[in-house]
């Protein structure tokens, strides 16, 4: 088996999760990981070439798919461009109001290198976008929710540690089990985003800190908790790194209406995951492969989940998936 040969730049979380991810691949395999740091400073958990990621160029031709795990705000967009140039590539971009113009942008360079540059990869955007593409047109009449949670939000409790005093943080977003309740039911609420989600803070706070003002200064905070409904509670370093050491996060995607004889349908997608990154990495992979036989058949340009259909994603050729999953 001719196997698809995956290339990985940036290695936190996500990047650790698609090298186990691909390991569960018996068609993939990683020739590298692609770092900003030392590469002699960078451990990998399982066996792998680190190279700068100024070396990209030199793995032209002998990587298929380059999977990108840096940050939404400020690598992807310069990164993304940049590698899409010399390969396929697989990213998890997620600031939506960003969307349209960062696919414009992907898209004019993938066209011009003859690439295929697959973005916003992941559960959501990605899974759950399909979730609510396929409910939508199935059910014209009707209204749908997007819930996340019980999880952890990284960028919130990134700005949870930029506050003063604060030494460390981690910061669950938890929808509102009424909100839920209501869809559930039929009723098609209108609901506003106090409504729908309330924001877990756990803060540990630098020693001799004011407390009252740091607990202020989050709930004020705008864009990230001045619309929400906002507990902070101050832990110690021990209790936070015994209970909030892990990245669980999940939720739910559902549309609820009526046939015209006034017939309810409620229709849901959900996911729990004990760890975001490990989960979103195993989805980037997945399409990793649908880019690698994209571009087979001579597509390029930049693409979304929309896009791809799923008999791309799986490792079963098409005679089996209509056996085994029709």
């Amino acid at each position: 088996m001719q196997k698809i040969r995956l290339g990985i730049v940036g290695y936190g979380n996500l990047g650790r999760g698609v090298q186990f991810a691909a390991a569960q691949n018996k068609d993939m395999d990683v020739v590298a990981v692609f770092t900003r740091r030392d590469p002699d400073s960078v451990r990998t958990v399982l066996p792998v070439k680190v190279e700068r990621i100024e070396d990209m160029k030199q793995y032209v031709g002998k990587i298929d798919v380059m999977i990108l795990c840096g940050g939404s705000a400020t690598d992807l967009p310069e990164q993304s461009v940049q590698a899409v140039k010399l390969f396929n590539t697989v990213d998890s971009f997620d600031t939506h109001a960003n969307i349209p113009a960062y696919f414009e942008k992907l898209d004019a360079a993938a066209k011009e290198s003859g690439n295929i540059g697959a973005m916003s990869i992941g559960w959501d955007p990605g899974l759950f976008s399909l979730a609510r593409i396929y409910f939508g047109s199935a059910l014209a009449e009707g209204s749908t929710y997007t819930f996340w949670g019980k999880g952890v939000s990284q960028g919130h409790s990134d700005a949870i540690r930029r506050v003063k005093g604060v030494k460390d943080a981690r910061q669950y977003t938890v929808p509102v089990q009424s909100a839920l309740d209501r869809v559930r039911a039929g009723e098609n609420p209108q609901l506003t985003t106090r409504e729908k989600h309330t924001r877990e803070c756990y803060v540990v706070a630098e020693e001799g800190a004011d407390l009252a003002r740091i607990e202020r200064e989050i709930k004020e905070m705008p864009n990230y908790f001045a619309d929400y409904d906002t507990t902070v509670h101050f832990i110690s370093e021990e209790e936070l790194q015994r209970d909030h050491s892990g990245i669980p996060h999940g939720g739910f995607v559902l549309r609820s209406g009526k046939s015209m004889k006034g017939n309810n349908f409620l229709m849901e997608f959900s996911l729990k995951l004990d760890s975001n990154p490990e989960f979103t990495s195993s989805v980037l992979v997945a399409y990793a492969r649908a880019v690698y036989r994209l571009h087979a058949e001579g597509k390029k340009g930049a693409v979304t989940a929309f896009d791809i259909a799923p008999k791309y994603l799986s490792p079963l050729s098409e005679e089996e998936q209509r056996s085994q999953l029709l």
